[in-house]
């Protein structure tokens, strides 16, 4: 096999349709663009969402929602993962940068701890927020939760 023997899959490939060459070729006159038109002039481009001059679909829906700018966004951590890692590293006290270092949460972003699952290791938290159930739940078993 050589470069210049190579050639296409039978049927693979198509002639381009030859527009506007006279009557003799079944595609003259309007050249398959119908009668007037926008679509039948040069030039013309299909802008996105345009109906025909109809109000478009986009326009005819109400807007609803609304994004509250001065929303607070916390990394939720759960007891039963504060437990994990206290039992893995064998940690009496843990916070933002200890999470982080674990890949549990981003160092940067506020940390909010939930209080699902069990706490049986008496550990120090420190984060951003704590939930009541969380709270409550380390203070349980002698821990202590400290907001920074």
């Amino acid at each position: 096999m050589k470069l210049n023997n190579l050639k296409p899959a039978a049927g693979s490939t198509h002639s381009r349709r030859r527009l506007g060459r006279g009557p003799g070729s079944g595609l003259g006159g309007t050249s398959t663009r119908g009668h007037k038109g926008a679509k039948a002039r040069s030039g013309y481009k299909n802008k996105i969402g345009f109906e025909g001059g109809q109000m478009p679909l986009q326009r005819r829906l109400p807007k609803f929602g609304f994004k509250n700018i001065n929303r607070v966004e916390y990394q939720p951590v759960n007891l039963s993962t504060i437990q994990a890692l206290a039992e893995k590293l064998n940690l009496t006290k843990i916070g933002v940068e200890e999470l982080a270092e674990a890949g549990l949460v981003n160092a940067r972003g506020l940390v909010k701890i939930l209080g699902n699952g069990k706490l049986t290791a008496k550990v120090e938290v420190v984060a951003n927020a704590f939930s009541k159930t969380a709270e409550a739940a380390i203070q349980a078993v002698g821990g202590t939760a400290t907001k920074l």
